[in-house]
């Protein structure tokens, strides 16, 4: 069997290989405008720039003679590998993607996907986080995954309500002070 299609030790899951959490199952893998242009941009990079490169190097490696001591050649093969997982992954994510624009939502009080939320904990603490893909979540800047325990328990509600979040911790309550959205294209 052709070595291409054999998958190596160190290979696993795409999901798990990119740090990101698996699909859950049966559900939508909900993604903003912006955050499925972000992997679009990364997956031509790869495929259009990064790829043919490494390919370059590589060819130009094996001419060179011994391949089981030439760095150059190892290193490209490897990169190669790992150029073509996260083309797999991103292909995959981009496959199974629900692209939601949030802007639909604009001027609503009630929490739904895309959403810029701030709340307030029991400690009187406020947090403003906005409820994004799976595949744009970053917690440090005040992203969180739609999926997120967080999110899942702020969603449908509205300005004012206070909503219930379990936590390993125990139960906290949270109470919703502002929603926002972002304003439709063209306005």
């Amino acid at each position: 069997m052709n070595k291409a299609f054999v998958k190596e030790d160190g290979e696993g899951d795409d999901d798990a290989e990119f740090g990101l959490p698996a699909l859950p199952a049966g559900l939508k893998n909900y993604i903003s405008p912006a955050g499925y242009q972000r992997l679009r941009d990364e997956l031509l990079q790869l495929i259009d720039v990064e790829r043919p490169e490494v390919v370059r190097i590589v060819s130009w490696a094996a001419s060179n003679g011994d391949r089981s001591e030439n760095g150059d050649y190892i290193y490209g093969k490897r990169r190669l590998r790992q150029i073509d997982g996260r083309i797999r992954f991103l292909t995959k994510r981009m496959d199974a993607a629900e692209v939601f624009d949030p802007s639909v939502h604009h001027g609503s009080d009630q929490v739904f996907f895309g959403a810029t939320v701030t709340y307030e904990n029991e400690n009187g603490e406020q947090h403003t986080v906005t409820i994004v893909g799976i595949d744009e979540f970053d917690p440090l800047n005040g992203k969180i995954s739609w999926v997120s325990p967080v999110a899942r328990a702020l969603t449908k509600a509205r300005v004012g309500d206070a909503v219930t979040l379990h936590t390993p911790s125990g139960i906290e309550e949270l109470t919703i002070l502002d929603v926002a959205y972002p304003a439709p294209a063209g306005n």
